[in-house]
């Protein structure tokens, strides 16, 4: 197998093996290092990702557990990084970066780099990227939804030297940390980082040792032209041909409702792959702006998820070409705001996996659930200092149902799947916040033959604090989350808050920042479920049944969206039976009778669910309607554009 996966190179087969094993172990060794010396909560819950290069900047390897969104984006930034300093590194240099217009994801992002010597050769590079929890900029934690451009995202850094020959720039890292709203942190994690990337350099230069200069830089060279050869195969025994499908970001602040189109046209042709957005919209007045390197980056991580057993490298982007046109919301230029590129990012993931599923039908998934960021900061009334606290949180959700399979449950977003669920305990640690409610959220999960994994539900308690406001950066309140193959959508997403003292709830809904909290104020989100896989009226009753007693469906669901009728028996004991005859009658009906539903008058649903009849489940699953969900207004556009996506996927594969 390896002596024939390595016609044309110069390394024996066992070497190659353990070179390219080895590459791939150092980038672990930085994650582990980076574990345990971190100093930000956000970088402790996985929020980084490492990679090892050749001497030009190429991606030689990524760790096991790196997240998606980072590794299609390193080698842009390192060939920034040696663009800048060529010629004049030095060992034990090591130089930061974090700019999304030359390569990046967006500011929080903040990669450190470190040429790697052999004496005097420059055989290659190591790199550390954290996402550090604040910039500065308008907000604490730099997540503005509503800037326009950069100057309110937070500090923009090119390529600068934190350590030279070896000693510590501290004037220089002093001057970044100094920006942000929690310094110490940010020097801790520069030196942690830091670290990590010796930690690498530790590593190639014992093999270096061991196996000597040429051998280990041909190493290099040859894992990527391996993973290059094996893609390319694979790619070549595919059909020709061309797949296009679009999917949408909630609306533009600055010009109403209507939801921004992402269109994506994919051509295979021989053993390429060609990425075509002409046709995506603008980019828009707020943060969810995507530059051409996070575009990249998903549409690598977006492919590399139907190809899991291949290791994933610079060799890996040979094989694919992206047009994206300039100026639109998936290639954003400085200044325009890009700070919430994971919004655009993973619709451009989700849609790359409809397109897929068409050609691989055997992997087919429907949609994820879109990632969510809580962000609230203000200063710790708990302590006598009353320091600046950052609480900085996301939360796990449903992945689409699978073809012959349910979606994964309560899992991190397909953004980056390296990333942990944050425990209460360590968030409560350091921030002044008590967790009221975390479970799993009944009826989250998209009904379908193979139903969606669910999502959570999860409330926190602000409690003694000053100063402090909150924001929260999401979508899918309108773009609700899609089955496929006539399964049904999930959830709307969205945030409601509750004044202390109040008993009424306020729903703001996805998108607001600089939301002034207090003591007391308690706010609920969910995360919506994975799309369904499938019609739902030919999911076995018996696993209905199931999802009723584990408490992922409610029987009110089970019959409106999967025509199961269950009767409750003992819930105490976990007593449920099927009403046959009622189920199959009932499925009668609903196969008769939903295509109507689904093209029921907009304005219609608007008023049975103003009058409580309905709920937003029914609005999005059963009559394809998306409202303004705290007035019930119906939003015209936005419906329209949900209904024809609604009839694609869903209503045309009802038989």
């Amino acid at each position: 197998m390896n002596k024939m996966m390595n016609v044309g190179g110069s390394l024996d087969p066992v070497t190659f093996e353990v070179l390219k094993n080895s590459f791939i172990t150092s980038v672990d060794q930085m994650a582990e290092q980076m574990l345990r010396t971190c100093y930000s909560f956000v970088i402790y819950n996985r929020d980084f990702s490492n990679g090892l290069h050749d001497s030009d900047g190429n991606s030689v390897a990524q760790g096991n557990q790196d997240i998606a969104v980072h590794v299609g984006t390193l080698h842009f930034t390192c060939k920034d990084v040696i663009r800048a300093f060529e010629g004049e590194m030095l060992p034990g240099d090591v130089y930061a970066i974090n700019d999304p217009y030359a390569g990046g994801t967006h500011f929080s992002d903040v990669r450190l780099v470190r040429p790697i010597f052999d004496e005097d050769h420059l055989i290659g590079f190591s790199q550390s990227n954290g996402h550090w929890s604040d910039l500065g900029g308008s907000v604490p934690g730099s997540f503005d939804v509503t800037a326009r451009d950069m100057f309110r995202e937070g500090m923009r850094i090119t390529p600068v030297r934190l350590f030279h020959g070896g000693r510590f720039c501290a004037d220089v890292a002093n001057l970044i940390a100094a920006q942000t709203r929690d310094p110490a942190s940010i020097i801790g994690d520069i030196h942690s980082q830091a670290q990590a990337t010796q930690v690498a350099e530790r590593e190639i230069l014992r093999l270096v040792r061991k196996y000597g200069r040429d051998q280990v830089t041909q190493g290099m060279r040859e894992v990527q032209d391996y993973v290059e050869r094996a893609a390319r195969k694979r790619i070549a025994e595919l059909p020709d041909g061309t797949w296009e499908t679009v999917d949408y970001i909630d609306r533009d602040p600055a010009t109403g409702e209507g939801m921004i189109p992402i269109r994506i046209k994919m051509t295979i042709k021989g053993d390429t792959i060609h990425y075509d957005f002409t046709g995506s919209h603008s980019t828009i007045a707020s943060m969810y702006n995507s530059a051409p390197g996070a575009t990249f980056s998903a549409v690598v991580a977006g492919t590399k998820t139907f190809f899991p057993d291949l290791p994933l490298n610079s060799g890996f982007y040979r094989m694919i070409e992206v047009t994206a046109p300039k100026n639109s919301v998936v290639s954003a230029e400085w200044p325009i705001a890009v700070t919430g590129f994971l919004m655009p990012f993973e619709k451009i993931m989700n849609a790359i996996f409809e397109m897929w599923s068409k050609i691989m039908p055997e992997r087919a998934i429907a949609c994820a659930f879109n990632l969510e960021y809580l962000l609230a900061g203000g200063l710790d009334a708990r302590k006598p200092e009353k320091p600046i606290f950052m609480f900085y949180e996301w939360l796990p959700g449903g992945w689409g149902g699978r073809n012959g399979k349910d979606g994964a449950d309560v899992t991190t977003a397909c953004f980056g799947t390296g990333l942990m669920s944050q425990p209460n305990e360590g968030n409560e640690r350091v921030n002044p916040t008590h967790t009221v409610e975390f479970q799993i959220l009944q009826d989250s999960a998209g009904p379908g033959k193979w139903r969606g994994g669910v999502g959570v539900q999860k409330t926190s308690l602000l409690l003694e604090s000053e100063k402090s406001v909150m924001s929260y950066i999401c979508d899918r309140e309108r773009a609700v989350v899609w089955g496929v193959e006539g399964g049904l959508p999930s959830m709307p997403h969205g945030l409601t808050i509750k004044r202390a003292g109040e008993e009424k709830e306020t729903w703001l809904g996805s998108v607001f920042s600089d939301y002034p909290v207090f003591s007391g104020d308690q706010f609920a989100r969910p995360t919506a479920g994975g799309g369904g896989f499938g019609d739902p009226l030919e999911r076995d009753p018996q696993k209905v049944l199931v999802d009723v007693i584990d408490d992922y469906v409610s029987i009110r669901r089970a019959a409106l969206d999967y025509g199961v009728v269950i009767k409750e028996i003992d819930a105490d004991l976990c007593e449920y039976e099927i009403d046959t005859a009622a189920t199959e009658a009932l499925r009668a009906d609903m196969r008769a009778s939903r295509k109507g539903w689904a093209r029921m008058e907009p304005a219609e649903v608007s008023r049975l669910y103003k009058a409580g009849e309905i709920d937003a489940l029914d609005a999005v699953r059963r009559y394809a309607v998306i409202l303004d969900w705290e007035s019930g207004e119906v939003l015209p556009k936005t419906t329209e554009q949900f209904r024809e996506s609604y009839e694609k996927r869903t209503v045309a594969h009802w038989g």
